[in-house]
């Protein structure tokens, strides 16, 4: 019984219910005027539905009345783009209109036809009520009381699921919406996944440096290597601070401009950072760094910056050879440093599938392992 009677304890049954009496004040209004033709509303929204801002204001309504409170409710608040959403918004027009007739209908004569047969079991002659003028007072009639409301309670329960259940159909999301927003899912994530990776390289960079900056200052005992390796760790955290309010930026102002993110204009700062760790790093540069595409820049930025840090990470301070070379509609990128047991075998870790990643969605390639001897970190990234 209180499963029955739970849908009489919602909001959402009585604003459906309101939703299908809207129309009925059309209606109402017109039977003032021509009492003899009241089909003609229902002709009238016709062309209505050919209004594109029509739909959008019957999907807020929708919304609002028929799924309140529901973040994914199944209904586009948007306005009618193609003549296939117009066709749809005609028809949820016409229906609207056509569920309206009984709901109200019922929601006023079956409650006088209940209060009726409660007057006719105590006596009173019926008066009013078609279905009733035949009936003689008798109590028998008390009998019949809940049948009006059970079936006022199915009309309202029932059409209150069946109008919405409709408005998820014609006023649902179109093809080219529901695309758009796979597309613009696929964006939020792809947006994630670069922050992700953007927080993985600066604060990780400059986590390993310090670590390794102090241990080496712990091992060596000498009060001005010390200050030097604390020096380093100044500068380093500094940087990574200015790396990570940059990327908590982006989260805040969806509109900033990425531009802002390093470039490899800047990796003196890494190839510095890395030899205040001990690492002696040997960097070549060939071309003009200043011609590649902003995107492939800083991606580029970002890859060398991993690589460093793995190089620290793992094999410590080592002899390091960088070469950068932009030329041949490429920007080619070699790290590499003596292989030894404890570097990581290749496809390990969220910084090298970070670095293949990088690559691949500009449209280029990079490689991680051992080569020659040496471990190496390899990626072309075209410039257009």
């Amino acid at each position: 019984m209180a499963r029955f009677l739970r849908p009489l304890l919602r909001g959402t049954t009585y604003t459906r219910l309101l939703h299908l009496w809207v129309p009925m004040l059309i209606v109402s209004v017109w039977l003032f005027i021509d009492m003899s033709r009241p089909w003609v509303p229902a002709l009238l929204l016709l062309p209505v539905g050919l209004i594109p801002a029509v739909r959008m204001g019957e999907g807020v309504q929708a919304r609002l009345l028929l799924t309140p409170g529901e973040p994914e409710s199944g209904i586009s608040v948007a306005p009618s783009a193609t003549w296939r959403d117009r066709g749809r918004t005609m028809l949820w027009l016409e229906v609207r209109m056509a569920l309206a007739v009984p709901a109200t209908f019922a929601c006023v004569w079956l409650p006088l036809i209940a209060f009726e047969l409660g007057r006719i079991a105590f006596g009173h002659v019926p008066a009013g009520i078609p279905v009733l003028e035949e009936a003689q007072p008798h109590w028998v009639y008390a009998l019949l009381i809940p049948l009006p409301l059970v079936a006022l309670y199915a009309v309202v329960v029932g059409l209150g699921e069946l109008v919405t259940a409709v408005a998820r159909q014609l006023l649902g999301p179109s093809a080219a919406e529901r695309l758009a927003a796979m597309e613009e899912r696929t964006e939020q994530l792809l947006e994630r996944n670069r922050i992700a990776r953007e927080l993985h390289d600066s604060i990780g960079h400059a986590l390993t440096v310090a670590v390794v900056q102090a241990g080496a200052a712990r091992a060596a005992g000498d009060p001005e290597f010390t200050d030097r390796a604390l020096d380093a760790i100044e500068e380093t955290g500094r940087a990574a601070l200015e790396d990570l309010e940059r990327v908590l930026g982006i989260l805040r102002e969806s509109e900033r401009p990425v531009s802002s993110r390093p470039t490899l204009a800047e990796a003196d700062r890494l190839l510095e950072s890395a030899r205040a760790s001990g690492a002696k790093v040997d960097a070549e540069v060939t071309g003009a760094l200043e011609t590649v595409p902003g995107p492939v820049s800083r991606e580029g930025y970002r890859i060398l910056q991993e690589a460093l840090t793995n190089v620290l990470r793992h094999a410590g301070a080592v002899p390091v050879r960088v070469r950068v070379t932009v030329g041949g509609g490429s920007l080619d990128l070699e790290v590499r440093n003596p292989l030894n047991a404890a570097t990581p075998g290749p496809g390990r870790g969220s910084g090298l599938r970070g670095i293949r990643e990088r690559a691949a969605l500009l449209g280029g390639r990079a490689q991680t392992g051992p080569h020659e001897g040496d471990w190496q970190v390899h990626a072309e990234l075209p410039l257009r």
